[in-house]
């Protein structure tokens, strides 16, 4: 007898699942491609990124200092006296001293305004100005300059003055930016910047020296009172930038323009030129990138003004150089 597989339906025959190998190895290659391309693009930004941050940080100090530098020139030759200062006792007419209450601030050679009244039309108290010849630390008798030659002609007080008359400050540094040799002994230089006056605008009068070392790589900036007795030796903290290179085209930190008036100079604009690099070197160059930075009108106003006075032949308001400040001048 026959037996016949009723309702039974046959086994379906499937090929086998999955990727082949070439089609792996195909696909492999594609991601591997992708992948180095996004790669590349990541990499090339990094170096894109480091590149702007070490030029920036370059910038960034260059101009920091440029700045400054721009701020305390145009400050120099200013000049302030302590404030409360006044006669302590009368002055008559033809009178050669006067007594003040303080001499802090006062120095041989300074022009002082004694009185508030004006010219010399006013009825009492007529403003004056008077040059110091001489001071009495503890007396505090100031005696004035009689030689004619030299105060044209103010050889005594030609008014009377009471006890508590101001006595007040004008006009400026000649050489608030100090002129370079011959014109002044131990000067500013090609690489050495002096200044000096109320450079912080605060009453206070400081002397400043900005030095240009290529050698080592560094603009330092010393700062001390205009009647220390010492120079702080130079030092790391005292570096603005560390680093400068020579100009390229062998030009100086610092030039000088310089006018002459009845044998005294003026400084009446000065130029900075640096030279830095950046920190690190270029991630895509593998060099230093570099960048020269000049100032080319940077001008003392203060002493601007005072040139221009003395052009008008009212010397009586161009200050000398204090005495500290010529002996701060020849210390290294």
């Amino acid at each position: 007898m026959t037996h016949t597989n009723i309702g039974r339906r046959p086994r379906a025959i499937t090929a086998s699942g999955g990727f082949s190998l070439i089609e792996l190895l195909v696909s492999v290659a594609v991601l591997m491609i992708i992948s180095g391309t996004a790669l590349t693009g990541v990499l090339n930004l990094t170096k894109a990124s480091r590149t702007i941050s070490n030029r920036t940080e370059m910038h960034a100090g260059v101009r920091n200092a440029t700045e400054l530098l721009q701020q305390e020139v145009g400050q120099a030759g200013r000049i302030t006296l302590t404030p409360g200062i006044t006669l302590a006792q009368d002055v008559a007419p033809a009178a050669t001293t006067f007594v003040v209450n303080s001499v802090v601030g006062l120095f041989v050679g300074q022009y002082l305004v004694i009185g508030t009244g004006g010219n010399m039309t006013c009825s009492a108290g007529c403003e004056e100005t008077v040059q110091v010849s001489a001071i009495d630390a503890g007396t505090k008798i100031i005696t004035i300059v009689t030689d004619a030659a030299l105060t044209k002609g103010h050889r005594e007080f030609w008014g009377a003055h009471a006890a508590g008359t101001p006595v007040r400050i004008a006009g400026g540094f000649a050489a608030g930016v100090v002129p370079k040799a011959p014109a002044f002994t131990n000067g500013s230089t090609a690489t050495v910047l002096k200044i000096f006056g109320d450079i912080n605008d605060d009453g206070n009068m400081v002397y400043i020296e900005y030095k240009c070392d290529v050698a080592a790589g560094n603009l330092y900036r010393r700062s001390m009172a205009y009647d220390s007795l010492t120079k702080p030796a130079i030092s790391a903290d005292q570096a603005l930038l560390n680093n400068i290179l020579a100009n390229p085209d062998g030009s100086d930190c610092f030039t000088y323009q310089e006018r002459t008036v009845s044998g005294t100079t003026f400084v009446v604009d000065v130029a900075v030129t640096l030279t830095v690099q950046t920190p690190d070197k270029d991630p895509v160059t593998g060099l230093f990138q570099k960048e020269t930075k000049a100032l080319l009108n940077v001008s003392p106003r203060n002493v601007f003004n005072v040139w221009q006075l003395a052009g008008l032949g009212l010397g009586y308001r161009v200050q000398p150089v204090p005495p500290s400040v010529t002996a701060l001048l020849a210390l290294p």
